[in-house]
């Protein structure tokens, strides 16, 4: 076979595996998982925090589209526990509610504020944000799939259940709009997030 001829078969075939190589999936953007309240109350957040955005914000901060959060042992037995919970977070009429934040964020805050057996609640505070006592005596952290749980997630808003505002000027450690902790750290509100989808951790 001449090289003329083996040339063309090669090129033959370079053209016809592109022709059948698929295209890249682009993944479905989380906010299409909300309801339409959800999607209006997100679509009015991302309008206040333009030119950023919830998909912007899940791409840069949420990159392996994994989060986490935290509760106290005692809550989390009364709420999810002993009530058989089915979603995780603040319930009303219109869902349940909960802050999150990126997981790796979160298992390294933890794994930085272990000191022996029991985590620090100071040191945690302080990695997250959030006063201390958020996160005095034994905890529960919960990892979840956003993708995978069929999870609503948007920007958080004033209006959220579980949002502290602040009192004062002198406040550091109230709610601020922007997707972001007083301390920096990235922040959804997750909404119907299924507690039989979530990773659990006892946090002594």
């Amino acid at each position: 076979m001449s090289w003329m001829v083996r040339a063309l078969l090669v090129s033959a075939l370079f053209v016809v595996g592109c022709k059948h190589a698929q295209a890249p999936v682009t993944p479905e953007p989380v906010a299409q998982a909300c309801d339409a309240k959800q999607q209006e109350i997100s679509k009015e957040a991302d309008q206040r925090a333009a030119p950023w955005s919830i998909e912007q914000h899940l791409a840069k901060n949420f990159p392996e589209g994994s989060v986490s959060w935290l509760m106290k042992e005692g809550p989390y037995q009364t709420f999810v526990v002993q009530s058989g919970a089915k979603n995780f977070g603040r319930c009303d009429d219109n869902g349940c509610f909960l802050f999150a934040a990126p997981s790796a964020v979160i298992h390294e805050a933890v794994k930085k504020s272990m000191t022996g057996a029991t985590h620090d609640p100071a040191v945690l505070g302080q990695a997250l944000g959030l006063p201390a006592k958020n996160f005095e005596g034994p905890l529960r952290m919960m990892t979840l799939n956003l993708k995978a749980s069929g999870s609503c997630a948007r920007l958080p808003v004033d209006s959220d259940p579980g949002v502290w505002k602040c009192q004062s000027e002198q406040d550091t450690d109230c709610f601020k709009f922007g997707g972001y902790t007083s301390g920096g750290v990235p922040e959804i509100m997750v909404i119907n997030a299924p507690v039989a989808q979530a990773t659990v951790a006892e946090i002594p």
